[in-house]
């Protein structure tokens, strides 16, 4: 099994554990569609497309797991090591790399490094597209306008 896959199936059995089946359904469709955004994006742009994909599947997982997004970027950084030590899918310097995308990506004015850059960039894509209805946020225009123009959409 891939280690995506391993964790995908680790991931899945922490939403399972959500009660309210509509919150686990929105938990399930973002973890999932920033995965997706964020290995397209990572293959572009000539960087590990399933280590983007693994920082994707765990970065608003401790928000999930304990209701709360105070803080969620950066205590989700720390779960996140955790659950990779536990599992040991990654090497120091991949755990590292998804350590820091997560802990950054809830800050999307600053310029971080280049796979912190991807999370943020696929968390955009999925809140902007995921319901084409809705106004972009203020605080995510930027970026996502500049993510039209690298794709050309």
């Amino acid at each position: 099994m891939s280690r995506l896959k391993e964790l995908r199936k680790y991931v899945d059995a922490e939403l399972n554990k959500m009660k309210d089946a509509d919150k686990r359904t929105s938990a399930i469709a973002h973890l999932y569609g920033v995965s997706l955004a964020a290995t397209m994006i990572a293959k572009k742009r000539g960087l590990d497309p399933e280590i983007a994909a693994m920082a994707a599947m765990l970065h608003d997982l401790y928000a999930y797991k304990s209701g709360s997004y105070d803080d969620h970027a950066h205590k989700g950084a720390d779960l996140a090591v955790e659950i990779l030590s536990e599992l040991k899918l990654t090497d120091e310097a991949e755990t590292e790399m998804i350590r820091s995308a997560i802990y950054h990506h809830d800050d999307k004015s600053v310029m971080d490094g280049p796979m912190d850059e991807v999370l943020k960039d696929a968390d955009v894509i999925d809140h902007c597209l995921k319901d084409a209805s809705r106004e972009v946020k203020d605080k995510e225009r930027a970026r996502f306008e500049s993510l039209c123009g690298e794709f050309g959409l």
